[in-house]
Parts: C-alpha cells; sequence; structure tokens
C-alpha cells in the first residue's frame, strides 16, 4: 500500500491516562517521543496499523533503535510499556498498533479519495463539454449521479459513527453505580455500596457524620467528587485533632485560671479560641467544632 502524507492526532491527546502515566516514567519523555514515530512508521507502511522493514522482514529491538536513533534500553522499555497498556501487539512477528484503524480511519480515508476522484473526473468532463457539449453531457449525468451517491454514503458514516458514540457515552453512563441523596439537606450522595462501607467503618456514629457533612454543604455551597472519601478525610483529621480538656466552672476564674494559663483570664483565653477557630482554612472545617 502506498504511504500517507499525514496521521491523525486528538488534541487532547495529553490528556490521555496512558500518556499521562507513560510521561510519569523515568525515560518517558523519550518513549512518548517512540510513541510518535511508531505511529508516522505505521503512516508510511500504511497497512492496517503494522509496521515493519517488509513483510519479509520484522523490526527488532535493535533495527527500531536504530530507526529511531535511540538507546537500545530505552526501546526495549518502551515496547514493553506498549504491550502492557494495549497500545501495540505482536502477530507472527509483525508489529501491529492495535487502534490504528479505530483512530486513523483508513475507511473515510478511502472514500474521500473516492470523492476527489469522482470529483476531478466531473471536472474535466464539463472541460470537454465546453469544446463538444453534445458528445459528453451523458457521460457528466453518470459521474454527478456517482458524485451524489458518494456523499450520501459520507453522510451515512457520520451518522453512524455518532451513533456509536452515543452508544458509548450510555454504556459508561449505566457502568456508573446510582448513587442516592442523604442527610437532612438531601446533599450528600452515596452509592449502596459506598453506605455499606460507611456502616462497616462508622457502626455507632455513621447517621451523625452523614449529618455533620450535609449541613456544611449547606452552609458552604461546596459539592464533592466522592462523599465517602471526605467523611473518612474528616475523621482522620478528628484523631489527629487533639481534644481540650474541659475547663471546670471553679477554673473559669479567679487566680486558678489565671496562674495556669501564664497570667491569662479566661476572658481572653476564650477570645483567643474564637479567633484560632475563624482563622482555620475553610477546607479544614468543622473538624472538632459542634
Amino acid at each position: 500500500m502506498s504511504d500517507v502524507k499525514w496521521i491523525k492526532l486528538q488534541v487532547d491527546i495529553f490528556d490521555n491516562r496512558k500518556i499521562k502515566q507513560i510521561r510519569k516514567l523515568p525515560e518517558g519523555t523519550d518513549i512518548c517521543l517512540m510513541w510518535f514515530q511508531l505511529m508516522c512508521l505505521a503512516g508510511q507502511i500504511n497497512n492496517y496499523g503494522q509496521v515493519y522493514i517488509t513483510q519479509d522482514i520484522p523490526y527488532t529491538v535493535e533495527t527500531l533503535a536504530t530507526e529511531f536513533d535511540m538507546p537500545l534500553q530505552t526501546v526495549k522499555l518502551g515496547l514493553k510499556v506498549f504491550e502492557q497498556f494495549g497500545m501495540i501487539e505482536v502477530i507472527d512477528n509483525i508489529l501491529k498498533l492495535s487502534s490504528w484503524e479505530r483512530y486513523q480511519s483508513l475507511e473515510s480515508r478511502d472514500k474521500y479519495r473516492e470523492y476527489q476522484r469522482n470529483y476531478h473526473r466531473e471536472y474535466r468532463a464539463k472541460q470537454k463539454s465546453l469544446a463538444n457539449p453534445d458528445s459528453v453531457n451523458n457521460d457528466v449525468n453518470v459521474l454527478r449521479k456517482g458524485l451524489r451517491k458518494c456523499d450520501v454514503n459520507t453522510q451515512e458514516e457520520r451518522r453512524k459513527n455518532k451513533e456509536k458514540e452515543e452508544e458509548s457515552e450510555e454504556r459508561d453512563i449505566e457502568r456508573k453505580p446510582t448513587r442516592h441523596k442523604y442527610g437532612e439537606y438531601k446533599n450528600v450522595l452515596l452509592s449502596d455500596d459506598d453506605l455499606g462501607k460507611l456502616k462497616a467503618e462508622f457502626p455507632n456514629d455513621w447517621q451523625d457524620r452523614i449529618e455533620r457533612l450535609s449541613e456544611y454543604i449547606a452552609q458552604t455551597g461546596k459539592t464533592y467528587k466522592n462523599y465517602l472519601a471526605t467523611i473518612r478525610a474528616w475523621a482522620r483529621k478528628d484523631k489527629e485533632q487533639p481534644q481540650a480538656k474541659p475547663v471546670k466552672q471553679e477554673q473559669r476564674k479567679g487566680s486558678y485560671f489565671v496562674e495556669h494559663t501564664g497570667g491569662m483570664s479566661y476572658e481572653d483565653y476564650m477570645k483567643n479560641a474564637v479567633s484560632a477557630d475563624e482563622d482555620e482554612d475553610d477546607d479544614e472545617l468543622p473538624f472538632g467544632i459542634k
């Protein structure tokens, strides 16, 4: 097959989960570069994502390292990572990019080429008709019908692709567990599985913890991606925060309190305590506050 002059890349390719994981590897930048080089090589060969020197001579790790001008160990690591992530596969010793047809839309490109051929054929027929209209009118009509049919096929393909995308989105929605609303203000979202875990981890006060979060959300307007994780984080910080010892009534005034607070009166002590609470970051609230 003849080579192509360009390949498709999604503009959000660096937001792809696999690409993000690869970039965090010790040689992640070089491995990402290697992936783009593999895509370009597959485009040059243009045989449904296969990469080879000839159909009888497959690439080896050594020949790829020479082709990409990269260290041998980097190429070995890159091929191992790509295979683990399902980005490549090896069939009869021939390297193949797994999702090549899906992303490069070879069928669409072939139809576009057919459209271009028909277009230029019709244009040449029009030029001939200027010199001899009667001899080519019938051919022009036939070509126009073919061009319209090709355009209809392209529209039908776009419609099918859109339906596939919608079906894929619906499947993603179905896979997500349904979350129910809890709390006095119905703003704490938990799935049945989340609620079961919450009851198991906090058997004595799981309802109080839901109400505490519900009241906080109602006051601040905040939302969370994972409400169970938020309750767990609050519980962990509750354990880490030291609990203040209660002050007895007889200790609040007079010489006893002044003596045990370094000369500070009970009223000044309470003002400082309130001020410290107000300075806390919103994300830290309402730990330890009843």
